[in-house]
């Protein structure tokens, strides 16, 4: 191959190769550059000295597992449009007491128990959208809790035999090699303690990661729903009113009743109870109104009797709690709108519009020059003013579209949490459910199991196709793809072949205790720069090949192997679980080797001193 670096073939493609490797760590650690472009970098580099074909350095674009992470992504994307996460989420907050140490704890042991039985990716994938709804609803930074989140990912490969491939690597090769194999259990008693272990530790170290202070402005500038409701003095005019079986309500649309028209009495949402919850329902001229039904009214005028208006139709005035709006903030949200010059509405008022015939939306209030007006359903529109509208999150979105007449001119920051889907939450849990038992049985391969889920998100309208393409973490694949052909390469030029040898003579006459604690460490520095799973390919053959040289039982080295390979804690592009955690945690390089350095150390310790125990030679 012709290639611009043709004449320096005095240097080793090898040296070559931990140039290219030492530039690469040296670019992650500065963070100037972002990762993903460093890996793309990376891999025009391996090209252009020759090292490489480019069929090699593409070969990641073909990788299963990269396909599989996507498609995990979409996964969790499903469970926050149909509500599911927040679901998780309010569950653990509500055992946790909005604790953070007790959140931690909660979220690690939920994590490393469902990892156990399958893909610890695949959790972690399904556990983001999770992770960052609970840390809106505590206001705290997403960088607390995505690092526990993603150091339980990698104890959960510690927990079972089909936990994680490097696991069923060491197995397969001891099978082959010596006719021993791993139980399915062995490896829980140390995992168990590992994790113990790691809450312990965590709850000191996300005290040594900064908090994101872009991100904690950006949110600070959005207005919550609270906020907009005080501006416009919504707070004082909302009323809760549950409607009686008596009621001649019962049985009416909200048209037939008149409500606005006859008593400026705006309906901003109804509360139906369903599976012993309840359900929001975004209130339009069609909606039916049933017994035990709680209307959120919206009074316009300041002379009206309302104690004699619920007697007359027999409704019962019920308090409003501090969190109904954001309870009805997952289904119903609100967006101030902006009404542009020359729009068809100027001159027009809410009523002659049929708003909310037309948009579906309900306008609650008008603010014109700073000065929020007393009759906003009377008030003829004005190029300028500032409409507050009130509705379904779909139909204030699709007013993007309206450009000619209005302009959304600030979304509450709630909008994150809308629920877009939540009809179809039992539906979701069937595809991931389906996709969850094909994983374990193993029946097909992963990959196909999660693009069986998301075709059946899809098909039940869990997902959408713009809402599917825009979950996937871009740059974290593309980190991932970028790095891949550092394996290839140390591999042809003959790196790993040095470095065991360079190994076995360290350590020939050492005592069993010091073997195996460089062991670890030669599997835990392989994989900083190649996954875990080549990690173990290439380092389990030579941990029995040893034992059986030492004549000691290969079963203790095999475990070993197989738990350092899972403590890719040190880097974010030693396994995908840490590089997912990076852009939604807003990760810097320097943060994994801060956090992950001490704590291998302590697994190393933990499982060079129980695994003999445990398996003696």
């Amino acid at each position: 191959m012709n290639t611009i670096f043709e004449h320096a073939l005095w240097v080793s493609p090898l040296f070559w190769t931990l140039i290219l490797l030492g530039a690469a760590i040296i670019l992650f650690v500065h963070n100037k550059i972002r990762m993903d472009v460093v890996a793309l970098l990376v891999m025009l580099s391996f090209y252009l000295s020759g090292i490489l074909s480019i069929q090699e350095i593409l070969v990641g674009f073909s990788d299963p597992n990269i396909i599989l992470i996507a498609l995990l992504f979409i996964v969790g994307e499903s469970l926050v449009r149909t509500g599911i996460a927040y679901r998780v989420s309010d569950g653990i907050l509500k055992v946790a007491g909005n604790n953070e140490a007790k959140v931690l704890i909660l979220l690690m042991l939920s994590v490393a128990g469902l990892g156990a039985f399958m893909s610890s990716t695949g959790v972690v994938a399904v556990f983001i959208p999770v992770v960052m709804m609970i840390c809106r609803q505590m206001n705290i930074s997403p960088k607390r809790l995505m690092m526990p989140l993603s150091v339980a990912g990698l104890i959960s490969g510690m927990m079972t035999l089909i936990a994680t491939a490097p696991n069923l690597v060491v197995n397969a090769e001891l099978v082959k090699d010596t006719n021993l194999r791993l139980e399915f259990f062995d490896f829980t008693p140390i995992g168990l303690l590992i994790l113990v272990l790691g809450m312990g530790y965590m709850l000191i170290a996300r005290r040594w990661l900064s908090d994101n202070s872009d991100e904690s402005n950006q949110d600070m500038a959005q207005s919550s729903m609270n906020e907009l409701i005080n501006e416009y003095g919504l707070k004082d005019r909302t009323k809760r009113l549950v409607v009686k079986s008596t009621s001649p309500f019962v049985g009416k649309t909200l048209d037939q009743l008149h409500l606005r028209s006859s008593y400026q009495l705006n309906v901003l949402a109804i509360e139906r109870w369903k599976h012993f919850r309840p359900s929001y329902i975004m209130p339009l001229g069609t909606s039916e109104i049933k017994a035990k039904d709680i209307l959120m009214v919206d009074l316009e005028r300041c002379d009206f009797n309302f104690d004699m208006f619920c007697q007359e139709f027999h409704l019962e005035p019920a308090e409003i709690k501090s969190q109904s709006f954001d309870q009805q903030a997952r289904s119903i949200g609100m967006a101030e709108l902006i009404i542009v010059p020359n729009s068809a509405c100027i001159g027009k008022t809410t009523a002659e519009l049929q708003f909310r015939t037309k948009y579906g939306l309900n306008v609650v209030g008008i603010k014109r020059d700073g000065v929020v007006l007393s009759d906003a359903f009377k008030e003829k529109y004005r190029s300028g003013d500032l409409l507050l509208v009130i509705g379904d999150w779909r139909l204030i979105q699709a007013m993007r579209d309206r450009r000619k007449d209005f302009l959304v001119l600030n979304y509450p920051k709630e909008m994150a949490r809308a629920v877009p889907a939540q009809r179809q939450a039992p539906l979701a849990l069937l595809s991931i459910l389906t996709m969850v038992v094909l994983m374990v049985s193993g029946v097909v391969p992963n990959v196909v199991a999660a693009l069986i889920g998301c075709l059946m998100l899809a098909y039940f309208r869990c997902v959408d196709a713009k809402s599917a393409y825009d979950s996937i973490q871009w740059p974290s694949l593309i980190l991932i793809i970028g790095m891949m052909p550092f394996s290839t390469a140390l591999q042809k030029t003959g790196g790993v072949e040095f470095a065991v040898k360079w190994l076995t003579q360290i350590i020939d006459g050492w005592g069993m205790y010091p073997i195996l604690i460089v062991l670890f460490i030669f599997c835990a520095l392989v994989g900083l720069f190649i996954s875990n799973t080549a990690t173990a390919i290439l380092m389990a053959p030579i941990a029995i090949s040893l034992a059986t040289q030492l004549n000691v039982s290969p079963v203790p080295f095999a475990m070993v192997v197989a738990i350092a390979a899972s403590a890719a804690f040190m880097t974010p592009v030693s396994s995908p679980v840490n590089t997912m955690v990076v852009g939604p945690g807003g990760y810097k390089f320097a943060d994994f080797i801060k956090v992950g350095v001490p704590f291998t150390l302590i697994v190393m310790l933990v499982t060079v001193f129980i695994v003999p125990i445990l398996f003696p030679f």
